[in-house]
């Protein structure tokens, strides 16, 4: 195994480096309301918020008070988790918006499932280190209901929260949206859920019929039925019984073996896929909780693991699309371009044949490619791959979205 030959505290340092892929290959910086432009205003105090404009800055004071005085004093050692402060701002608009608010039309959060019943003894640590964490930072601004009210809202956050991600995937922030948490899961999902500024907008990916459930997925659907599952499982203690999961009619092709003289033995094979599993469970565990990144050891585990899986696996295997991705987002962050394009090759056709249409995952990694051809002066490909992305996300984000009109910008400006 090869993660057993890194000390346990090298191997906390493993992460998904697609979260800081937008901010180096593009140098772009977006403000408290997730809209990006140049010449963003810092907040005069902190030096750590950043706003358009005056208006902005004003709207946005009643939130960031509570952050602002507690950055100043803590510096660089003001880190509370992004769960930590997305539930700092709900107690406080609880306490200055005791009614509904716009958001809470179907569904309040007070109302939101927290399965405390199901939490296992090391969720309950980690919510207990999220609450020691809003006492530490917070206490100057907030009015703390009891620690057992704090342990079911944060199980509430950890189970209904969305992540906010950009074109490319790179994380943004986290969110909550009370009515768009109320759609139920699918692996065969009828809508997507993206992100105009700090608006969650729903469109469908299908002809849906009058009367029929809307469904969104709450999970990467790249993986096999097994993996989805368990993921479900442990983040939002269900199973899913969709079309998918029931006939398992794409595990297959998600788990394609080389095609050797000699393949290899049912136990080679079901051995490859726990070590797959658990080198992909390390980066996913490190990504959650903030592990610095390691510029020598990420590479590396990469590397080894695609030659090792390589002796098993096909390349449109998808734990070897997995490694490939991570490999593809180190490219990028050291500014490998080529490296990052023919990982890129790689991963696009396997990419639109296991995701669904209209995949937001399949949509950047076009744009992904787009982009690296423009910048290694490939117009013709590059022209060709945006198009494809712009297709996918004229559905998913509709064809008023800014990122779809930066993007038409691009292509006028090459």
């Amino acid at each position: 195994d090869i993660l057993k030959a890194f000390s346990t505290a090298e191997r906390s340092l493993l992460l998904s480096y697609q979260n800081v892929t937008c901010w180096v290959t593009h140098n772009r910086i977006t403000s408290v309301f997730f809209l990006r432009k140049e010449g963003l205003s810092k907040c005069g105090r902190c030096k750590q918020a950043f706003y358009c404009n005056v208006e902005c800055q004003k709207e946005d004071w009643p939130m960031h008070k509570l952050e602002c005085a507690s950055m100043c004093t803590f510096g660089q050692n003001w880190q509370p988790s992004e769960t930590v402060r997305l539930t700092a701002r709900i107690l406080a608009k609880q306490k200055t918006h005791p009614e509904r608010t716009q958001s809470e039309k179907l569904l309040a959060v007070k109302e939101f499932e927290s399965h405390l019943d199901k939490l296992d003894n090391e969720k309950r640590e980690l919510i207990q280190n999220d609450i020691a964490a809003l006492h530490h930072f917070y206490s100057k601004h907030l009015d703390y209901p009891d620690n057992a009210a704090l342990v079911v809202l944060f199980a509430q956050v950890n189970c209904n929260g969305f992540t906010i991600e950009d074109e490319e995937l790179s994380h943004l922030g986290s969110a909550i949206f009370p009515d768009v948490a109320l759609m139920n899961h699918s692996c065969c999902p009828n809508v997507i859920v993206t992100y105009k500024g700090t608006l969650a907008e729903v469109r469908a990916v299908r002809e849906i019929e009058p009367g029929e459930e809307i469904f969104s997925s709450y999970i990467d659907l790249l993986y096999p039925t097994e993996d989805r599952n368990d993921r479900l499982r442990d983040s939002y203690f269900f199973s899913c019984d969709c079309r998918e999961c029931t006939t398992k009619e794409k595990d297959k092709e998600k788990l394609e073996i080389c095609k050797l003289n000699d393949p290899p033995s049912a136990e080679t094979v079901k051995d490859m896929i726990k070590y797959a599993r658990n080198v992909i469970e390390e980066f996913r565990r490190a990504k959650h909780y903030k592990y610095i990144l390691c510029l020598t050891l990420t590479p590396l585990i990469c590397e080894l693991s695609l030659e090792k899986m390589g002796a098993v696996f096909e390349d449109s295997n998808v734990y070897m699309l997995h490694m490939m991705y991570q490999a593809m987002g180190v490219c990028l962050y050291v500014q490998d371009w080529e490296g990052a394009l023919c990982y890129g090759q790689k991963i696009i056709r396997p990419y639109s044949k296991h995701y669904p249409s209209y995949s937001l995952n399949v949509a950047s990694m076009w744009l992904k490619l787009g982009r690296l051809y423009m910048a290694l002066k490939n117009r013709t490909a590059g022209v060709k791959a945006l198009k494809r992305a712009i297709a996918i996300m004229e559905v998913a984000h509709g064809k008023d979205h800014p990122y779809i009109s930066e993007i038409k910008k691009e292509l006028e400006d090459h």
